[in-house]
């Protein structure tokens, strides 16, 4: 596929770094020269440096020949007049733009092909709040992800001592667990190192382990690994930009929120704009106010600036002074895997957990989901079978005779997902059923229109699990 991204900035990189090493023909666009040259001497790929919104910049960037036109400059609007422009000028057939102001995320009319021409917009940072906010709701958990419309849920969380299942091999943790529960320990990282997982593998003190189950079922299947936390009452947010602005909204009424902010002018706005919120003006990193705001009464601080280094130590300094949980936001992925596990238990990387929904519509084939694990190094894909068994190679196949991938294997199912049955008198009204989770047993057999999820240890295998799940008439 030819794609050109727009835009070198963390979310471009990280978006271009994960397709060029599925063998796609990249180009990417930026008016920083030495950004371009940086992404270059690390990636094969294409650079072209000049304004993204510019007709004769997008022409030498070969978007009359390219399949897809990804904007996600930190512009809305030179987003917006490039997606216009791909669809206008040069019949770009998809086209994917990167949107902060909710005037333009909520209008689907200035985005349809008679306007902008926008086919899916991207909000990293609606996409990032999101994400916290489920880690609010699993304070055990290091990652918590959906699955089939939020039936399947699968959390990365630290095996620790006391847990049922640490130092027993997973095969006993059937026999732990109620008839009617069922879930699956998908993959283990060790060591920074990944185990696939088999019946006889011991659970070790330590392990990140991530566990599949159905919704109404996880939190039973995570007490196989620790004991439960308790719920999060008082949170701290350090920043109250466009990220940690959204997150105290989130959490507004559900929690007790407390949010520092470093300009008095931008202080003074999110205090007016959230009313159960208590907002300071003042350095996150100042221990006499967080000393003076009981950072050690605090279940959660979230460290959410724009700054790396202010988020490493603001978030450092408050698990020191007692603060039972802390967060902290880090664009550079090397400062990421090097913090996390240490005095910051979670390091979230902005662009690896916006960067799954936009894969989803860059993939081939069905795929309804796409989720980034470990800040990038694996995926986690949910793919929709088509066929039968005559055109499909996995379709009325036990997952047991489903051809293997080296590195990538099926999880679970979720069946009917997208069906409806009929309700209310005489079944003239339908509904969408919820769908059924079925875990990956050796004697399930998929089924058409099952959603089929795969873990894929190596990104690198990702085409080949796209390929298994293709249709096509010469499997006759």
């Amino acid at each position: 596929m030819r794609i050109v991204i727009l835009g070198a900035g963390q979310v471009g990189a990280s978006v271009a770094e994960s397709l060029v090493s599925e063998n796609n023909d990249i180009t990417i666009v930026d008016s920083d020269q030495d950004r371009l040259a940086y992404l270059q001497d690390r990636l094969d790929l294409r650079t072209v440096t000049g304004n993204a919104a510019y007709p004769s910049v997008l022409a030498s960037a070969g978007l009359d020949d390219a399949d897809l036109l990804i904007a996600v400059t930190q512009s809305d609007q030179t987003n917006l007049v490039a997606c216009k422009v791909a669809h206008s000028v040069f019949n770009v057939p998809a086209r994917i733009a990167r949107l902060r102001a909710r005037d333009f995320l909520e209008s689907e009319k200035l985005l349809a092909p008679e306007n902008f021409a926008v086919d899916y917009a991207l909000c990293p940072e609606q996409v990032i709040t999101e994400y916290i906010a489920r880690l609010v709701e699993f304070p055990e958990a290091l990652q918590v992800l959906n699955f089939g419309d939020g039936r399947l849920v699968l959390v990365g969380l630290r095996a620790y001592a006391g847990g049922l299942l640490v130092g027993s091999a997973i095969k006993e943790m059937r026999g732990h667990l109620p008839p009617e529960i069922d879930g699956r320990i998908a993959a283990i990282y060790r060591r920074d190192g990944a185990i696939t997982p088999t019946g006889e593998t011991i659970i070790e003190d330590g392990d990140e382990v991530f566990l599949l189950a159905a919704e109404e079922h996880i939190r039973a299947v995570m007490r196989e690994l620790r004991r439960s936390v308790e719920p999060v009452r008082r949170v701290m947010i350090a920043g109250g930009g466009n990220i940690g602005h959204r997150v105290a909204q989130a959490l507004e009424g559900k929690c007790e929120v407390k949010l520092i902010e470093v300009s008095r002018r931008r202080a003074e706005f999110v205090a007016t704009s959230l009313k159960a919120v208590l907002v300071l003006h003042g350095d996150a990193t100042d221990e006499e106010l967080l000393q003076q705001e009981a950072i050690d009464e605090m279940d959660l601080f979230l460290a959410l600036t724009n700054d790396d280094e202010d988020n490493i130590m603001a978030a450092s300094l408050a698990k020191k002074m007692g603060s039972k949980r802390v967060v902290a936001l880090i664009n550079r992925r090397a400062y990421a895997d090097l913090v996390q596990g240490g005095p910051i238990d979670i390091a979230i990387s902005p662009a690896q957990v916006s960067i799954g929904t936009l894969l989803t519509y860059v993939r081939h084939g069905d795929v309804a989901q796409v989720h980034s694990l470990r800040r990038g190094a694996a995926e986690a894909l949910e793919v929709v079978a088509h066929g039968d068994q005559k055109t499909s190679r996995v379709v009325g196949r036990r997952i047991c005779d489903v051809p293997t991938i080296e590195g990538a294997f099926i999880a679970a199912v979720v069946r009917d997902l997208d069906k409806t049955q009929d309700v209310g008198f005489l079944g003239l009204a339908k509904k969408k059923q919820r769908g059924r989770v079925l875990i990956a047993h050796k004697d399930v057999v998929i089924q058409t229109d099952d959603h089929v999820i795969v873990f894929c240890l190596d990104k690198k295998v990702v085409k080949q699990v796209e390929k298994l799940f293709a249709v096509g008439f010469h499997f006759f």
